[in-house]
């Protein structure tokens, strides 16, 4: 009997050691999300953390003990299962939710895209160029900037288009000095239309920025210094894939086409650090970003 409950408080130990891995990752897993900073969700999560690590140590203390119950290794046991158990179901619970979200946030953008042909996928096609950028960013320029907030942040940086009239977003050809004036104003809108959601406080001035200029000559005319790092990933982005998706009004340009470009305005419109990142990215990554948009959208 003394070996058995020995046995399960063993395995109940090395229960609770899987079960400080997965709150480990389940913390990383939040924190990459742009419910990133709230102080009570950080305290919630060392709080439950701190706990699994008590129960860590409780258990070796027992097993060293030699406790001879086999009724306090049961219980010891099946505490480590009820532990891991709800841990599962909270990771499954959320990442369910943050799947949901995302699905609700892609169709949001498509009924910005409905308004406007010429987008065709454009929103999501940032999106996924913005995170091959951020894939390829030095470990020191991620600071401040997690995987999960860009997406968003890329995917919804269109979104204050939903508050320019249609006459311009679809108009053929070059839009006159007045429709420019409203049309420059989406990233302003796109704020307002995000500002009740406080999860996005973090990323706003990303979307709100990203049509600043590194030469000041941008729509809100911000000096550089104040340009967030991921609204010039945003930027380079955005650039890329206005100039390759067909418009109405033009024929896409080829990627060699694009590239040239893009370092034609490095330093004057986009950042330079980032534009040559994204340069020395291989070509069929890059050009499978729109392969994956154009899958989604037969699909669809």
């Amino acid at each position: 009997m003394f070996w058995i409950g020995q046995a399960l408080i063993l395995l109940g130990f090395i229960f609770q050691i899987c079960n400080l891995i997965i709150d480990v990752r389940f913390i990383l897993y939040k924190r990459n999300s742009i419910t990133e900073g709230k102080t009570h969700n950080q305290f919630l999560d060392f709080l439950i953390l701190g706990m699994v690590c008590l129960f860590c140590v409780v258990y070796l203390i027992i097993l060293f003990a030699k406790i001879q119950s086999i009724w306090v290794g049961i219980l010891l046991f099946a505490g480590a299962c009820f532990v891991t158990t709800v841990l599962l179901w909270i990771y499954t619970l959320t990442k369910g939710i943050r799947d949901s979200a995302f699905s609700i946030s892609k169709t949001l953008i498509g009924i910005v895209e409905a308004r406007d042909p010429n987008l065709n996928g454009h929103s999501l096609h940032v999106q996924e160029l913005a995170l091959l950028i951020y894939k390829y960013l030095p470990a020191g320029m991620h600071k401040g900037i997690s995987a999960e907030n860009l997406k968003y942040a890329a995917l919804f940086h269109d979104v204050g288009k939903l508050g320019i009239p249609e006459a311009i977003l679809n108009k053929p050809g070059k839009l006159d000095d007045e429709e420019w004036i409203l049309m420059r104003r989406h990233p302003e809108i796109s704020v307002k239309i995000l500002e009740p959601l406080s999860s996005f406080d973090y990323i706003r001035n990303w979307i709100l920025y990203h049509h600043e200029r590194v030469d000041g000559k941008g729509y809100l005319k911000i000096p550089v210094k104040e340009i967030p790092m991921a609204a010039r990933i945003i930027s380079v982005a955005d650039t890329y894939s206005a100039i390759t998706m067909a418009r109405s009004y033009k024929p896409g340009k080829s990627y060699d086409e694009a590239i040239a470009i893009i370092k034609d305005v490095a330093g004057s419109q986009l950042d330079k650090e980032i534009v040559d990142i994204f340069c020395s990215i291989p070509r069929k990554e890059v050009e499978d970003c729109i392969c994956r948009i154009q899958m989604q959208n037969q699909e669809l």
